[in-house]
């Protein structure tokens, strides 16, 4: 079995891909290495698998098309130890590839590149790259999942393949670099970054890449992996505010730094409550679908959490907002007929159904919720 795979995502590349090869050959000669040289060709029109293969390359058709599909399916097909992973349109020096293979053999799961400590040509970078998409992506990335890498998106990195058989990665587009670096974090992951550089694209047509559009996708791709931050710190916060400032407007007016607060404020109150229930359910069900669909790993606390978040208790706590609801407009039918079913004291009873309806809402949600919970729960047979 070869030591190390080098691996390259392909669509019509002939113009560059000779000469990533040659590169990477002459790394692994030069150093001594027992490698291959993996193409995960997605359907070029141009030659580039002729090339290829004519090179000494092993070619790998993927048929899904995607940068994530074609890279997948050349690591998948590849038979080293370590691979490594990086674009064919000799943006990037395959035959300085040593620090990533020191790293991986140091015991690293996931090797980063990061071209802004290794340095990048002029030109070879988009300013809204440079100075805006990567640093912004970077550091959200180091915020949401805790990872000390500073080049999130750089295209060379190393892997082990036993790490990437862990990482399960599920993604076929641009996101698969995302989710790659992500997954790795969540599961503990040993995770290097050693410093690399970046050439101008070799290729005389424009790139595949689109800044705007690729970077929305990845910060789409980084919020959807982190439904905690996504919804449920938010929807926690806005549903205390709400029931917190809510609950002193519930006995009557309140007067802060000189401003009347009554009804207008008390609705708007039931509202951030109801809106911050949804988001946290939203939380507890988008976590559910990527745990059951392999896109996340079940975290300690999820694990903790899981035997109390049951139908039952749903239905528990469902029916008992619902009886909530309906005891509190009882009571205001009460008051009501006490007034000979005329005129009222808009403030007191107004207070009540505001209570009772959103306490019907919020039973109806959880009950809904719960249900659909444990459907997405549920374990069936893959074909």
């Amino acid at each position: 079995m070869p030591e190390l795979s080098i691996v390259m995502p392909c669509l019509n590349e002939a113009q560059t891909l000779p000469l990533c090869i040659a590169k990477a050959r002459a790394f692994l000669a030069s150093h001594g290495i027992e490698g291959e040289i993996v193409i995960g060709d997605n359907g070029s029109s141009d030659g580039s698998q002729e090339l290829a293969r004519a090179l000494g390359a092993r070619v790998v058709d993927v048929q899904r098309r995607g940068y994530g599909a074609a890279l997948h399916g050349a690591v998948s097909a590849a038979r080293g130890r370590y691979c490594i992973m990086g674009d064919s349109d000799d943006s990037y020096d395959f035959s300085k590839l040593a620090p990533f293979l020191q790293a991986l053999r140091r015991g690293a799961d996931l090797v980063m590149g990061n071209r802004f400590a290794g340095g990048i040509s002029p030109g070879a970078m988009p300013w809204k790259n440079r100075y805006l998409g990567n640093p912004v992506l970077s550091g959200l990335g180091r915020f949401l999942f805790r990872t000390p890498i500073k080049d999130f998106h750089c295209g060379l990195r190393g892997f082990s393949r036993d790490a990437f058989l862990r990482m399960d990665l599920r993604t076929t587009g641009m996101e698969f670099a995302s989710e790659m670096v992500i997954k790795a974090a969540l599961l503990g992951m040993r995770i290097e970054e050693v410093p690399t550089t970046l050439d101008k694209d070799g290729r005389a047509r424009p790139p595949h890449l689109r800044p705007w559009r690729d970077g929305w996708r990845h910060l789409r791709f980084m919020l959807l992996f982190s439904p905690a931050w996504l919804f449920l710190y938010p929807g926690l916060g806005l549903a205390l505010l709400g029931l917190g400032l809510g609950g002193a407007l519930m006995t009557g007016p309140l007067r802060i730094a000189g401003v009347r607060l009554d009804l207008g404020a008390l609705l708007y109150c039931v509202t951030m409550v109801e809106l911050g229930a949804q988001a946290v359910i939203f939380a507890w069900l988008a976590r559910a679908y990527t745990i059951q669909e392999g896109l996340l790993p079940a975290s300690l606390r999820m694990r903790r959490l899981e035997p109390l978040v049951t139908l039952e208790n749903g239905l528990l706590l469902g029916l008992g907002l619902l009886l909530l609801g309906l005891g509190l407009l009882g009571w205001a039918i009460a008051i009501w007929s006490q007034a000979g079913f005329g005129n009222l004291d808009v403030g007191r009873i107004a207070r009540i159904i505001m209570g009772s309806s959103l306490a019907l809402s919020l039973g109806m949600e959880v009950l809904l919720s719960s249900f659909l919970l444990s459907t997405l729960r549920l374990h069936i047979r893959e074909n």
